[in-house]
């Protein structure tokens, strides 16, 4: 069991700490004065900052890992939905669920998001991820115990609702890993105008979950803004925002 708990651990944690690491050296340090224009805040965290969310991260990682392990132990992990071969569905099933899993967490996310931010709730759950109202890349993963046991119920979701392959799992969280950490960047990688076009005005953008952090009401999304639009969440201000970040 400790050699399945530190290979699992590796594994999640090697992949995630590498991506923070790499945009944090980037954007932080390299290109700290350079690129200090762009910043979508016009101030960096400090290193007590930085600190409290890698710690926060590490802690779920530690969270993930030990669900990871329950979920693929006997006998629970008979009465999951995976499957071993690709040739059992087919190919076209395969790419297609990529599709599905994609809107599927999207809609979960912003659904227990915006339940996070229930007045009786948000103290509990979602403060310790809200104390970074100036996020960096180490924030993507800084969750309250509960929170990041409630984040990776989409797991659960995955494994009993629909056939899953045993690499879906794998490809789908690197690509969510990824844009976590570019929705806490505190950079705006899409260009200038991207918000006012027919596909960018449903993107979630890095600007949007900046927003969020720095006043805590609107723009819960995760990867798109099609639920903040669909139920009137969006800020207001958000076009403004991008508008000026982009132009500076």
């Amino acid at each position: 069991m400790e050699n399945l708990f530190i290979k699992i651990f590796l594994k999640i944690s090697s992949k995630y700490y590498l991506l923070v690491i790499t945009f944090f050296v980037l954007f932080y340090i390299i290109n700290k004065q350079k690129w200090i224009k762009y910043k979508i805040q016009q101030k960096f965290p400090n290193n007590k900052e930085y600190i409290r969310e890698a710690l926060y991260s590490l802690f779920t990682m530690i969270i993930f890992t030990c669900i990871l392990i329950g979920l693929n132990s006997k006998p629970i992990v008979n009465y999951t939905t995976r499957y071993y071969e690709i040739s059992e569905r087919g190919w076209l099933y395969y790419y297609l669920l990529f599709i599905i899993m994609f809107f599927v967490h999207d809609a979960y996310f912003y659904l227990i998001h915006r339940i996070m931010h229930h007045p009786k709730i948000f103290k509990y759950i979602h403060l310790v991820h809200h104390k970074s109202t100036n996020p960096s890349p180490w924030a993507a993963y800084s969750f309250h115990p509960f929170e990041a046991i409630i984040e990776q119920g989409i797991i659960f979701i995955f494994y009993f609702t629909v056939p899953i392959h045993i690499t879906h799992l794998t490809v789908f969280f690197l690509f969510s890993i990824v844009y976590n950490i570019y929705g806490h960047l505190g950079y705006e990688i899409y260009p200038k105008g991207f918000n006012k076009t027919r596909i960018g005005k449903w993107i979630n953008t890095s600007i949007s979950h900046n927003q969020h952090h720095q006043y805590y009401k609107g723009n819960y999304g995760l990867y798109t803004l099609i639920w903040d639009r669909l139920f009137g969440t969006l800020r207001k201000d958000y076009d403004v925002r991008y508008n000026e970040v982009k132009s500076r």
